[in-house]
């Protein structure tokens, strides 16, 4: 009964549960029967594509066989990466691909860039004298926004910041606009560190 519940399955398609309410038999009976038809190979194999399963569900789809083979050793498995390679493409399990941050920057096509006074010495041991200026997309249910902002180094504190529709000078000058008024208002001497974005190199 359960060679035929299996042969139906593997020839002509037919699910597992619908082979079994057809016959009159419960699902745990033919899985019992079927794992007794198994020889010991067939049954670790069995074993361990439902283990390779169940760690992929488990890290959400995004390991493939040479992090699920590390887990599986880890577990007490013998196992070859190209054994679990193999066992992953019968059960078509393939680990997603993390997306690449998409960068809002979008380089200035002006002949004017500012000095680079950081020179990568980021630490600053007193208030306005480094800040960093920088823009941020964030996915919203009704499209996208942005968020510029502007951080004192010294306190790690956000001066100043300016969310808008446009990634564009007048959403980095708002933020920056902000960030002096909270430093009362005149700021000698500070530096203003970004990237060099079209915001950060327009004219205004």
């Amino acid at each position: 009964m359960a060679a035929l519940i299996a042969a139906q399955r593997d020839e002509h398609q037919i699910p597992h549960a619908t082979a079994c309410r057809a016959l009159g038999v419960s699902r745990s009976w033919s899985c019992k029967h079927k794992r007794a038809e198994l020889s010991p190979r067939a049954a670790r194999r069995e074993a361990l594509a439902a283990e390779i399963g169940r760690l992929f569900r488990a890290h959400r789809g995004t390991y493939g066989s040479p992090r699920i083979t590390a887990d599986l050793r880890e577990g007490g498995w013998q196992v070859s990466e190209n054994t679990v390679a193999a066992l992953m493409r019968e059960q078509g399990l393939a680990a997603r691909r993390k997306k690449k941050r998409r960068s809002t920057t979008r380089a200035g096509r002006g002949r004017w860039r500012a000095a680079d006074l950081i020179k990568r010495d980021f630490p600053a041991d007193r208030l306005n004298l480094k800040w960093y200026g920088d823009g941020t997309e964030i996915k919203t249910g009704e499209g996208k926004l942005y968020l510029a902002s502007v951080l004192d180094m010294a306190s790690r504190r956000v001066l100043g910041f300016a969310l808008g529709e446009h990634h564009d000078a007048q959403l980095a000058y708002s933020a920056l606009v902000m960030a002096v008024a909270v430093r009362g208002g005149q700021v000698p001497g500070v530096i203003m560190h970004t990237d060099r974005g079209s915001e950060y190199t327009a004219g205004r």
